[in-house]
């Protein structure tokens, strides 16, 4: 899904657009045992309660696409024989009235899920009428498919903190019990995916609040398949293949130009309106790298070990692993930062058999918030 797709959805989390009309859920204590099932409907809600719940469910559909939001691709044999799949297909069919799959995934959830307290799970159903565009460009009144789609949202439960408050009517000051309060989302789901603004039961969306830890075991119980490798983890993971390949060509002449070039490539297609995200591919980075000095045999040692990491055919957002918004220097003693646009005022050398990080000073060189001048 592109964002554009996803805010597109996100959109329906509001009072008028949202065609929710109930959410199930169990409330799961910390030793994973289901306390409480409920299936809750909108319309017994107070609009207030109602317009929190939307915000809590629209949160899982929050975050950056390639770290908090993840494809979760299903193969041919998963669609037409999987398990999982099949459960969600019944359960958005039936609008989460499959009683045997909703307690299944219940149960598949509870298995791999864990927090330091208790949490909620949450199922919502929508059922979308997706607009249609006119040939001049305008949005039309007609829908032109329906989009119906199921989401799950993990919150956790924490209780708040007894307190002291006061009463202004009462003239009088009473302690406050400690209530149960939902969090946001910690993990979730979306399917099936909306792609190309139309359903692809072939895809799901996962989200995860932290991009570092790994959601594997969630994604093989939940969805039968394996789950992208996280955000941090893929970082992690190519700064040690490209120091353990490129080795002494990875100098900052090498990691400045490709991250300047990549910088360049989303700017075109951001001023393009380019809908299809620009990705790192094995092929692509063999380009980048050469591009800016890394010699043949490196090019290729860097592509057998991407292969090994992230697959033949990986392919990986931008900023999962270069960083586009800062360029940061640091040493084990000094810490660097310059504008992400100035990289040319930065330049490493060795004189006298000493290796300097030299940066050009121009006008207000400030140290501690002084002025100073430079002699």
């Amino acid at each position: 899904m592109t964002e554009k797709e996803i805010a597109e959805i996100r959109r329906r989390y509001k009072g008028e657009k949202s065609g929710i009309s109930r959410v199930r859920g169990c409330y799961v204590n910390d030793k994973r045992e289901i306390v409480s099932e409920f299936d809750q409907s909108f319309g017994l809600m107070t609009e207030d309660e109602a317009e929190e719940m939307l915000s809590i469910l629209k949160k899982t559909l929050s975050g950056s696409i390639g770290k908090n939001l993840a494809d979760i691709e299903f193969s041919n044999h998963q669609v037409l024989e999987g398990e999982q799949h099949g459960g969600l297909m019944r359960l958005r069919d039936t609008a989460l009235d499959s009683e045997e799959d909703v307690k299944k995934l219940y149960e598949r959830i509870i298995q791999t899920v864990s927090f330091d307290s208790s949490y909620l799970i949450l199922l919502a159903y929508d059922s979308y009428d997706v607009f249609s565009y006119t040939k001049d460009g305008r949005k039309s009144d007609e829908s032109s498919t329906v989009f119906s789609y199921l989401l799950c949202s993990i919150c956790p439960v924490k209780l708040t903190r007894p307190s002291l408050g006061y009463y202004v009517n009462e003239n009088t000051f009473r302690s406050i019990a400690s209530n149960s309060v939902i969090g946001s989302p910690e993990l979730g789901f979306m399917f099936p995916a909306f792609d190309n603004r139309t359903s692809n039961i072939y895809n799901a969306l996962l989200y995860t609040r932290n991009i570092s830890l790994n959601r594997s075991e969630f994604s093989e119980a939940v969805f039968g398949c394996d789950a992208p490798m996280p955000a941090a983890e893929q970082k992690e993971t190519f700064d040690s293949i490209l120091k353990e390949t490129v080795d002494d060509d990875c100098s900052y002449d090498v990691i400045a130009g490709v991250r300047e070039r990549v910088c360049d490539i989303l700017e075109e297609h951001k001023e393009n309106k380019v809908e299809e995200p620009f990705m790192l591919s094995k092929s692509v980075m063999r380009e980048l790298l050469g591009d800016n000095g890394v010699s043949a045999e490196k090019l290729d040692k860097f592509e057998e070990r991407y292969t090994e990491e992230f697959g033949e055919h990986a392919r990986i957002i931008p900023t999962n692993v270069i960083s586009t918004k800062q360029l940061a220097i640091s040493t084990p003693d000094v810490s660097v930062k310059v504008n992400p646009d100035r990289g040319d005022l930065v330049q490493m050398k060795i004189i006298d058999g000493v290796k300097y990080i030299l940066i050009r000073a121009e006008d207000g060189v400030e140290v501690n918030g002084i002025d100073i001048i430079i002699k």
